[in-house]
């Protein structure tokens, strides 16, 4: 069999933890932040977890991670 290839867009956005699962950085942090309520700029800090409908996807797109 060939190697799998890892899709390099997926590697650059997620971590896999300890348990299996995937971080994730939430969206709407990068610009245009002056509208957006100071809750939402701090809660985006902190990183997400991929949903477990998503889990099989990325195990896919990452086969190695």
């Amino acid at each position: 069999m060939p190697k799998l290839k890892t899709n390099r867009g997926a590697a650059k956005r997620f971590r896999k933890t300890a348990t299996g699962k995937f971080k994730r950085k939430p969206s709407n942090a990068r610009h245009i932040l002056t509208s957006k309520p100071t809750k939402r700029k701090r809660q985006n800090r902190r990183p997400g977890i991929v949903d477990k409908t998503n889990q099989k996807a990325l195990q896919k797109m990452m086969p190695y991670a």
